[in-house]
Formats: structure tokens, C-alpha cells, sequence
């Protein structure tokens, strides 16, 4: 068991490590780590949340079709759970005297965002039995990167609306592009739970997606560092 703790927490630790390095200015860490914590502790009423929302759309069945997964991955996944770690990131940001600059916004979504995958990664892995090493390596190179990205997404634009222009234009986008960029990566990685042909074939669609979308996370990244 605990090799497997080990396993689920440590793509987390990883990505956030190379976060922190990667700021010009340190955040405390005691900052940090009530932050990270805050997105541990989201899981369980988000869990419940999605549960309720699953209810009302698909009653006590699940989706049977690729509309029905996608349905799920937006409505049941991305948009609740986007939207509680932006809650949180407000929350912790609004009085935050160390919130100053630009980059700031990236590290203290990213350990939202971690803090969230981190948890969650531990309990896929502890569900997965006797098959836990496969499910942790996947889930360490896809949905805890993936879950990495939709913070970066998040906590750019959060600074880009504090620091840059506060427009109804970049307060959208802090929460409609990463529920974007999470709903679709869901809905390619759902949709071999309905359709085999199709699962088989977005499991490379899955990794393209994932490339592209670190790209665009990692270009959101040095240029917040610029601005430093």
C-alpha cells in the first residue's frame, strides 16, 4: 500500500517541485501548502456534487452512448470540478498579500490543481487492485499532467484579469477554457467505455490532445516568467 500512495502522489510532487522552481520570486511556503491542501479538501463535496448531477442527467444508469459520455465529461466532470478550484483559488488569493506577480497566479492554481489530481490519483490507484501499477503510470503521464495544464490555463488568465485587464472577457476565460480543455480531454478518454472502435482510436487522439495541450500550458508559463 504504501508504494502505491507513493506512486499516485508522486507525479503531483513532480509537477508542482518544477512550478515552484520555475518562479522567479518564491511564495511562502506555508502559502503553498494551504493551498494545495484547500484542493485536496474539494474532492469530497465535488465528488458529491457530481454524483447529484449524474443523478438528475442519466438517473441510476450511466451513459450509453459517445453523446452520453460527453455529456458527462462536461456537465458531471469538467464543470463542477473547474469551477471548485477556481472557488478555491479565489478564495485563497483574495487576500494573499504575497499575490504581486504575474506568475503568481500559475503556482497558486497549479497547487490547487495538484492538490485535487493528488487525491484523486490516490483513490483511482487504491481501487485499481492487482492492476494499480498501470493505472498509476498512465494516470501519471495523462490526467495528473492533464489536471497540471487546466490550472496553468486557469491561473494565467487569473493574472492576466488582475494584473493586465480586468475585462468580462478574461474573467470568462479563467473558467470556460480550462472546463474546455477538461471536458474534451474527458470526453476523448470516456468514449471507449461505450464504443470500442472509437476507444481504441481516441487512445491516440488522447496523447495528441495531451502534447498539444502541455504545449499551450507550457507557452502560458514563460510568458508569465517574462513578465517577472
Amino acid at each position: 500500500m504504501t508504494w502505491m500512495i507513493i506512486a499516485a502522489l508522486l507525479p503531483a510532487l513532480v509537477l508542482g517541485l518544477y512550478i515552484y522552481f520555475r518562479d522567479p520570486v518564491k511564495e511562502p511556503f506555508s502559502w503553498l501548502l494551504r493551498t494545495f491542501i484547500a484542493g485536496v479538501c474539494i474532492c469530497v463535496p465535488v465528488a458529491f456534487v457530481e454524483a447529484g448531477i449524474s443523478h438528475l442527467i442519466f438517473g441510476d444508469g450511466s451513459p450509453a452512448t459517445l453523446f452520453g459520455t460527453t455529456v458527462q465529461a462536461f456537465f458531471v466532470a469538467a464543470v463542477p470540478e473547474e469551477a471548485a478550484k477556481l472557488l478555491v483559488l479565489w478564495l485563497i488569493l483574495r487576500r494573499n498579500p504575497y499575490f504581486d506577480e504575474h506568475f503568481d497566479g500559475i503556482v497558486y492554481a497549479v497547487c490547487v490543481g495538484l492538490g485535487f489530481a493528488a487525491i484523486e490519483n490516490v483513490a483511482y490507484v487504491m481501487q485499481a487492485g492487482e492492476g494499480w501499477i498501470t493505472v498509476a503510470a498512465m494516470r501519471a503521464l495523462l490526467a495528473v499532467p492533464g489536471h497540471y495544464a487546466f490550472a496553468i490555463i486557469m491561473g494565467y488568465y487569473y493574472s492576466i484579469y488582475h494584473f493586465v485587464a480586468r475585462t468580462p472577457k478574461n474573467a470568462a476565460k479563467m473558467l470556460l477554457l480550462p472546463v474546455m480543455a477538461h471536458g474534451v480531454y474527458d470526453a476523448i478518454a470516456m468514449s471507449g467505455s461505450v464504443d470500442p472502435i472509437a476507444g481504441g482510436i481516441s487512445f491516440f487522439v488522447l496523447i495528441f490532445f495531451c502534447i498539444k495541450l502541455q504545449k499551450a500550458a507550457q507557452k502560458r508559463v514563460q510568458e508569465l516568467v517574462n513578465k517577472q
